[in-house]
């Protein structure tokens, strides 16, 4: 009974949200933090994320999702169903696509992080300077 933790592969799906949206919903901007919920969610139960997808406005049966060697899953995992929302043109459409091909959907559901000014400011010189050699920190 229960899963053997390396049998389950796990995706985690974030939203890709303007940066121009950073003040009215910090998080949804966040990818990093985004997939950080879904990693301590899925150690939790003991699994590991194996893929990272950051997606906006993907159709439920998008190749983005299901194609490719590496890409089959057992279980996506988002932090929330405002990701969910932003990252696929139809949750419902998703989570029935999911039931078909017998693939678990789950929320997260943790709390998010708190966003100051000073981490607002942190996400977006991440976000507005990627290719400048910033890694975050």
């Amino acid at each position: 009974m229960g899963d053997v933790v390396g049998d389950v592969r796990v995706a985690a799906i974030a939203s890709l949200t303007p940066l121009e949206e950073l003040d009215g919903d910090p998080f949804l901007v966040d990818t990093r933090s985004q997939h950080a919920m879904c990693a301590r969610w899925a150690a939790d139960q003991g699994y590991v994320v194996t893929r990272q997808l950051r997606v906006y406005g993907l159709r439920p049966d998008h190749h983005a999702l299901w194609g490719g060697a590496g890409a089959q899953v057992e279980l996506f995992v988002a932090p929330n169903d405002r990701v969910l929302a932003r990252a696929l043109v139809s949750v419902p459409d998703f989570e029935a696509e999911c039931r078909r091909r017998g693939v678990r959907l789950e929320r997260a559901g943790l709390d998010e992080p708190v966003y100051t000014a000073r981490t607002k400011a942190g996400v977006h010189r991440r976000l507005s300077m990627p290719t400048a050699g910033y890694d975050g920190s």
